[in-house]
């Protein structure tokens, strides 16, 4: 866009007419560049430095044209009536000389008076574009402040998210840390169980229900543990990277803080400012970040002419240099690796509910299914114990009856005994009758059948009697295996129901499990 009265349709600028005057060399004016030049300080040296284009030269005076070179000097033989007859210019050259200088005189004063009106024009361009750039700056200015603004309340509305999430997420890391914790009081139990019914005598150290529950407890309440502890340790990794995250926007926001106390120092100042001041290189050095911005030509090097004139001075110490773009950019990626991080989060903490959840109901199930195989074994062997309480009892009584047997059997072959040698001391006698006396008669066929018969009768009593005591015996025997049983099952049930089951009267509560104190 040009500006109404620009110096490049100015009339000084076009070439000068020569009007006929060879005596005075051509006006040079100076020219006036499109482009804005740096202000230096004063007394500074550079190259495009302004020089005075207006410059006097001696004239030379042409002589008459219609007098020939013979009659410009006297003859040589009249030396002395040279300066009275001669002079050194005409009456023509007089005029004419008057008339270029009227004429040189009017044209210096109608150039002047273009080039002053020209500059005045000038001067209120230049000032009406310095108003307007130093306007548009404060605009943009204005606009960088609102965009600080804009980018710093999104930084730290996520900042603040973030930090809720990262306390939230150190919260089901403790629950988690505090849960594994509790796991270790029911798995203590349920191994002190398992070691106490190692103590188990006989047949009862056998791989019943009880055992099997209680071994699948102690592996589901170290796999328990296991995944805590395991999901904990995501946690903290997840929390290490959520902080990466946190450090990331709270430098961004002090950068932001730093670079809006700065652009609000800048957008405050004003010509009457008291800290206002000349520095050098600064505009040199933005003039070369905008020509870096600029795309390049094919070769992929910036000409000499812009590198000296993005250079002239050397360039301040930068250390990172970003176009709107990227800035931006920079401030949107590091909300979105912060949004992306309180998504993890998020997640792991609905992974950690539902861990929670799944293995509080698991144990709960499990402690429930052990304590019923507890119930169920000790109702068995109280069912088994009162049997053989039972049979004890009737071996007991039989073993009394056995007893009153074989002792009224030997009191049976005591008596029998008398009558026998009654009968055996008579036969002896009859056998000492003489002569034909020794008869067999009646009474000796008796007395042989009665020894006979006692005889028998005290052989069978002896029989009955030592089945008697051989039954005796293995009732007694019956009776030890009986006490020996009772004994083990009473071991047993000391074991499931004083000391087992005493353990596990409680476990516990669900929201213990879930880690809350």
């Amino acid at each position: 866009m040009e500006f109404l009265g620009t110096t490049q349709t100015a009339s000084y600028c076009s070439p000068k007419k020569s009007c006929g005057l060879t005596s005075l060399p051509a006006v040079q004016a100076p020219v006036i560049q499109e482009c804005y030049q740096p202000y230096y300080l004063p007394g500074y040296r550079y190259l495009n430095s302004w020089r005075p284009s207006l410059f006097y030269k001696i004239s030379n005076v042409q002589t008459c044209p219609d007098e020939t070179p013979s009659t410009l000097r006297p003859p040589t033989v009249l030396p002395a009536l040279r300066s009275a007859l001669f002079s050194r210019y005409s009456p023509h050259d007089w005029d004419q000389s008057n008339q270029l200088q009227v004429r040189g005189a009017e044209a210096s004063r109608l150039w002047a008076s273009r080039l002053t009106d020209d500059s005045m024009r000038l001067l209120q361009d230049k000032d009406q574009l310095t108003h307007q750039m130093q306007e548009g700056t404060s605009r943009n200015l204005g606009q960088r402040l609102s965009d600080i603004g804009f980018w710093k309340s999104e930084l730290s509305y996520e900042l603040d998210r973030l930090l809720t999430e990262n306390q939230s997420l150190e919260m089901v890391k403790r629950r988690l840390e505090c849960a594994a914790d509790e796991v270790n009081s029911p798995l203590q139990v349920a191994l002190e169980c398992l070691y106490h019914r190692e103590k188990r005598i006989g047949i009862d150290l056998v791989h019943d229900n009880v055992e099997k529950n209680l071994i699948r407890e102690v592996d589901l309440l170290k796999c328990c543990q296991e995944q805590m502890r395991k999901l904990a340790q995501r946690i903290d990794m997840q929390m290490r990277d959520n902080r990466d995250a946190q450090h990331a926007l709270e430098r961004d926001l002090e950068d932001k803080s730093s670079a809006q106390f700065i652009d609000e120092k800048c957008f405050n100042l004003r010509n009457t400012s008291d800290c206002i001041s000349f520095f050098h290189g600064p505009h040199c050095t933005g003039r070369k970040i905008i020509l870096a911005q600029r795309p390049r030509p094919q070769g992929g090097e910036m000409p000499d002419s812009e590198v000296s004139q993005a250079c002239c001075k050397p360039p301040l110490c930068l250390r990172r240099i970003s176009v709107p773009e990227t800035w931006a950019k920079f401030s949107n990626d590091n909300i979105k690796h912060s949004q992306n991080m309180r998504a993890n989060s998020i997640r792991l903490r609905e992974e950690a509910e539902h861990l929670f959840e799944t293995l509080s109901d698991q144990m709960w199930r499990q402690f429930t299914d052990t304590n019923l195989a507890f119930n169920a074994r000790i109702s068995e062997v109280t069912d088994v114990k009162n049997k053989l309480q039972v049979q004890l009892a009737k071996t007991l009584q039989e073993i009394f009856q056995a007893e009153n047997t074989i002792m009224l059997l030997e009191r049976s072959i005591m008596a029998k005994e008398g009558p026998l040698k009654v009968a055996q001391t008579r036969l002896e006698c009859r056998t000492r009758r003489p002569n034909v006396e020794l008869c067999r008669d009646t009474p000796q066929f008796k007395l042989v059948n009665e020894v006979f018969t006692i005889d028998d009768t005290l052989q069978t009593l002896k029989l009955r009697l030592r089945e008697t005591q051989d039954t005796l015996q293995l009732l007694v025997m019956t009776k030890c295996r009986l006490e020996h049983e009772l004994a083990i099952k009473a071991n047993t049930l000391c074991i499931d129901k004083e000391k087992c089951m005493g353990m596990r009267k409680t476990f516990p509560c669900t929201p213990r499990l879930v880690g809350h104190t």
